[in-house]
């Protein structure tokens, strides 16, 4: 299947680029379902991107690409789009992710970058941001249960009683709360440094935004600062928070964001991601065959293990962590 469809996309590249003499350099791919390629062409390098349609949103790729670089978000430019078949030529970033450039001595400078990238993305067009999918409770739910399903029960076999899914449940309502009640924007959706290319002029690009949805003002700078894959001292993170809510409090006059109400929202969305995440990592390794993701469970682990500590209402949720999820996981391990 894939032999066919790299011959179908490399035959459309050659169609539309007048030549047959394209080669296509395989690249490794992400979490989903799609395949990239390098190519070059008259001395330009150009990304070669299969993405099946019935497992890619091709459309909304496009679509999201056309919202961001309105407000001057660095984007791959799309060349050539065929979304019938599912094939994308897209200029090229180059090799260099954001992840693999970072230190603490230089965190904060390439998260400030990051950060200027989220301020224009709050100037995204309000008619066009409510064109794409609605983060409303039903959606955090359906994420939150990703966690119950492939991470406690299919990984780990640990299984709930009626009393302690309710009691989790309780813990999610609690999270689904602080999240709906944010002033809604557009929203990346998995905005952290594998997901931001640093360019050879030193400008960020941004890529993998086509899962873009209208959500909670804070979910992206956690996703950055709260990576998934890295964990940064407080001391770097809380002037970047600070700097973020000082925008986004002069981008929504009419909503009073204190410091405290800031921290809260920052830790219960945060802890929501990382709850979906270390699920997501487990369906990954059983569902899909990609076992790499599961080194990183241990990390969203001790995210929701330290948030939770600090609210009351979630003393059930760490305790299940603590005392039956993380021992479960080192026994695997």
């Amino acid at each position: 299947m894939n032999n066919l469809r790299t011959t179908d996309l490399l035959h459309w590249l050659e169609s539309h680029f007048s030549t047959q003499n394209i080669k296509l350099i395989p690249l490794t791919g992400d979490a989903g379902f799609r395949r990239y390629f390098r190519f070059d062409y008259q001395n330009q390098s150009y990304i070669a991107v299969d993405a099946p349609v019935k497992l890619s949103n091709n459309q909304a790729f496009v679509d999201v690409q056309n919202i961001l670089q309105v407000v001057d978000v660095n984007v791959p430019n799309i060349l050539a789009a065929d979304l019938k078949n599912g094939f994308l030529c897209l200029s090229d970033f180059g090799d260099t992710v954001l992840a693999d450039r970072l230190s603490n001595e230089n965190m904060q400078q390439h998260y400030a970058k990051a950060i200027i990238e989220l301020n224009k993305m709050l100037r995204c067009k309000t008619a066009l941001v409510a064109k794409l999918p609605d983060y409303n409770e039903q959606f955090i739910h359906t994420e939150l249960a990703i966690f119950s399903e492939w991470l406690l029960d299919k990984h780990l076999e640990i299984y709930l009683t009626a009393d302690e899914k309710l009691d989790l449940n309780a813990c999610f309502e609690f999270l689904v709360s602080a999240i709906v009640e944010q002033p809604k924007v557009f929203m990346h959706r998995d905005y952290h440094s594998r997901n931001i290319m640093l360019l050879d002029n030193d400008k960020l690009g941004i890529i993998d935004f086509q899962d873009a949805v209208q959500g909670p003002v804070i979910y992206d700078l956690v996703s950055l600062l709260r990576d998934c894959y890295v964990r940064w001292p407080n001391e770097l993170i809380t002037p970047l928070m600070e700097n973020y809510r000082q925008q986004v409090q002069s981008f929504i006059p009419d909503e009073n964001i204190t410091k405290e109400k800031w921290q809260y929202w920052f830790d219960l969305t945060g802890l929501q991601r990382h709850i979906k995440a270390s699920g997501i990592f487990a369906r990954l390794h059983h569902r899909d065959n990609k076992s790499g993701y599961l080194a990183d469970i241990p990390l969203t682990l001790a995210y929701i293990q330290d948030v939770s500590a600090q609210y009351d209402k979630l003393s059930f949720l760490h305790e299940l962590v603590t005392q039956r999820v993380i021992p479960a996981l080192k026994k695997l391990t």
